[in-house]
């Protein structure tokens, strides 16, 4: 494929879906090691009370408008769990599964006795995303790289999802040191003069945010996907925290790239017509990964127990 094709047909669609990858699998790394690693598909769930919501205070179907409500929603759904799991001494798998059936069963209930029962929420949209239509029209080849009237014509969500990796990225930096701490051991954290509770509930905020912002365009699988795939398939290659970070975001890179160009080409290598969906491809490809990891990573039996700080 030429530049004059892959730039504005490819490029775009292959960043958006690897930013938000790594974008998800950084936090999802130290949720994995707190045992909340189902977080981001508690977030995924309790997305649609605050679209529902947002389009009740604003009355139209928006970008903006959507990405505020579903955000909302995040938080509520975070402090909820923290909230749940603290006061009741909870598992905090049984607060996450109280908390996303609830929202969720709470945003059907306002679909069916508000006005927005005659609107079309496209579940499909929120399953798979629309990764695939997140072209490049304004770009004709490698050129458009440096053209400030291309650059104006790309797609919205790849800067929203580039300004939230750096965000991601920013955070996981400065609290690079208490979160590892607190981690592996949090009574330790407490004693040192960590607080453990408010950078925890940081920690999961850090987590919604980088789910709400890849949702619009990759959807709920990739986001879950993400979420836990690379961060277990990591645990399973090291003991070390720094090591399962490096490669956590080389299999969310991997999984990214190659889903999706096994998505648009595999099908036709094997002899059928269309294609496949590129978040679906690129999740399963991550589940590849992470039983590959399962099967032969050096750590597999020692992968239940605390890791090396």
């Amino acid at each position: 494929m030429s530049g004059e094709e892959f730039v504005p047909l490819s490029l775009t669609p292959l960043l958006i879906g690897t930013f938000a990858a790594i974008a998800c699998a950084l936090p999802g790394n130290f949720l994995v090691l707190r045992k909340q690693a189902l977080i981001g598909d508690a977030i995924s769930h309790v997305v649609l009370p605050g679209i529902v919501v947002a389009f009740l205070l604003t009355g139209a179907i928006s970008t903006w408008p959507m990405m505020l409500g579903a955000a909302g929603a995040a938080v509520v759904a975070v402090v909820m769990i923290e909230a749940i799991r603290r006061l009741g001494q909870i598992e905090p798998g049984a607060a996450m599964g109280v908390v996303f059936t609830t929202l969720f069963a709470a945003g059907v209930l306002l679909l069916e006795q508000t006005d927005t029962s005659t609107v079309h929420l496209d579940v499909e949209h929120a399953l798979y995303g629309n990764l695939e239509s997140l072209i490049w029209l304004d770009a004709t080849g490698w050129a458009s790289l440096r053209d400030p009237a291309a650059l104006a014509g790309l797609p919205p969500e790849l800067p929203r999802i580039a300004l939230t990796l750096a965000g991601v990225s920013l955070f996981t930096w400065i609290f690079w040191r208490p979160l590892k701490i607190s981690t592996f051991d949090e009574g330790f954290a407490s004693t040192i003069g960590i607080r453990t509770g408010p950078l925890g509930f940081a920690l999961v905020i850090t987590a919604a945010i980088a789910a709400v912002a890849a949702f619009d365009a990759v959807g709920s699988i990739i986001v879950i996907a993400m979420f836990i795939c690379p961060p277990a398939a990591a645990r399973l290659m090291t003991n070390r925290l720094e090591t399962q970070i490096a490669w956590s975001v080389v299999f969310a890179v991997v999984s990214a790239v190659m889903g999706y160009v096994l998505a648009g080409y595999g099908p036709l290598w094997l002899g059928a017509r269309d294609a496949v969906s590129a978040a679906g491809m690129i999740a399963t490809v991550s589940g590849v990964i992470l039983a590959l990891a399962a099967v032969f990573g050096p750590c597999r039996t020692r992968a239940g127990a605390p890791g090396t700080v």
